[in-house]
């Protein structure tokens, strides 16, 4: 019971102290609307006439595509108009020495995470009443978010981690629960809910920035790997 005090507490204290907010800007809206009334596949095929259009470079989506911390690139209808309409989202999961992506939920789509490099913690709540699910991934094993369950991931480690997600649609969503309630509810009310002082001036003020996706995670880890939360590295 003390350890699952002593996670809830880590847990809620990340949703208030990592504050990550990755919006995807519609590239080319004029096409996606096109693309979403066109008549047949050959009238959709017709707007996308051309090699690059079928073309998405992970690796070219700055400032996503880092890992200090990290960040999150997603190829989807936003970002890729190509992926319109075809029910789908892929994404490129950075995370640099002990970063993290803070709790958040997807509210249209499922998540399948396959883990590339590293070694990655992850955590899932579905709904009242379930348990916590807890997962270790190295490279080549996967897990499930279902939709809407909220789940963060973690790189307590000094080296790379990379995943791949995939989402079952081309305009998933992403709902960060620090922004709910530090930039959301009302401030009187989140403070009843907790029976404490969490949304304040003075938490929102020690909030990290927002990012691309990944946030750094625990100072003891970057105390650890030698790092700054500005990403360089130093000696203790």
């Amino acid at each position: 019971m003390h350890g699952q005090l002593a996670l809830a507490s880590s847990l809620l204290l990340a949703v208030f102290t990592q504050h990550a907010l990755a919006v995807d800007k519609t590239r080319d809206p004029s096409l996606d609307a096109n693309l979403a009334t066109a008549a047949t596949q050959l009238d959709r095929l017709a707007l996308l006439g051309n090699d690059n259009a079928w073309l998405f470079d992970f690796t070219a989506q700055e400032p996503n595509y880092n890992f200090a911390p990290g960040g999150v690139v997603n190829m989807n209808a936003a970002t890729f108009p190509a992926a319109k309409g075809n029910g789908m989202t892929m994404a490129m999961l950075n995370l640099g020495p002990c970063s993290m992506l803070p709790p958040h939920y997807h509210p249209r789509a499922s998540n399948y995470v396959v883990a590339i490099h590293g070694n990655t913690t992850t955590y899932m709540y579905e709904e009242n009443g379930a348990r916590l699910v807890t997962e270790t991934l190295t490279p080549g094993m996967a897990t499930i978010f279902p939709q809407a369950s909220m789940h963060m991931m973690v790189n307590n480690g000094c080296e790379n981690a990379q995943l791949v997600s995939a989402l079952n649609s081309d305009d998933a969503g992403t709902q960060n629960i620090g922004n709910v309630f530090s930039n959301g509810f009302p401030a009187e009310l989140v403070n009843a809910a907790f029976g404490q002082n969490l949304a304040s001036s003075d938490v929102a003020s020690k909030m990290t920035p927002v990012g691309t996706g990944s946030n750094w995670g625990l100072s003891e880890c970057l105390k650890q790997c030698g790092i700054q939360p500005n990403g360089t590295y130093i000696r203790f």
